[in-house]
């Protein structure tokens, strides 16, 4: 039984590695996306890439403690499984990581939890700007303590 157990955990640290930093059309080349900004999403979640993995028919594990090594913020990543210990394709339109990429972060903004959080955030933010304009002031120079 603890074979089995050693053997599957094994097998999952040779699937592919997934942040959701690598479909984040908010960042940049530099911060670690590797798809085209015009083809990515806004802030995907390891919760969401998962799901989608799932939707394509690819075996995939969420391993919700791991950080992006550029950036310790971005908390969470996705391993998936492209092919099997034969060799053989587990979906056979996703040829490669780049083919998995383009096709989830497509999926992605049609996640079903992600239109009741992008209404609650587009509703929040109108509000906060509305507030936060009004709280400024035109007075203007140099403010604080005089040297001696």
């Amino acid at each position: 039984m603890l074979k089995e157990i050693d053997d599957s955990v094994a097998n999952i640290k040779k699937w592919v590695v997934f942040y959701p930093i690598y479909i984040n059309s908010k960042k940049t080349l530099a911060q670690g996306r590797r798809i085209s900004a015009s083809k990515g999403c806004e802030d995907p979640t390891c919760i969401e890439i998962g799901d989608c993995c799932g939707a394509l028919k690819l075996p995939y594990a969420i391993e919700i403690n791991k950080a992006y090594p550029r950036d310790f913020m971005q908390v969470g990543r996705v391993r998936v499984q492209l092919k099997r210990e034969d060799g053989t394709l587990c979906n056979p339109d996703i040829k490669s990581r780049k083919d998995m990429m383009h096709q989830v972060a497509a999926m992605v903004p049609r996640h079903p939890g992600r239109n009741k959080k992008q209404a609650a955030a587009s509703s929040s933010s109108a509000s906060a700007g509305a507030s936060s304009k009004a709280g400024t002031s035109s007075k203007g120079g140099k403010g604080g303590k005089k040297k001696k």
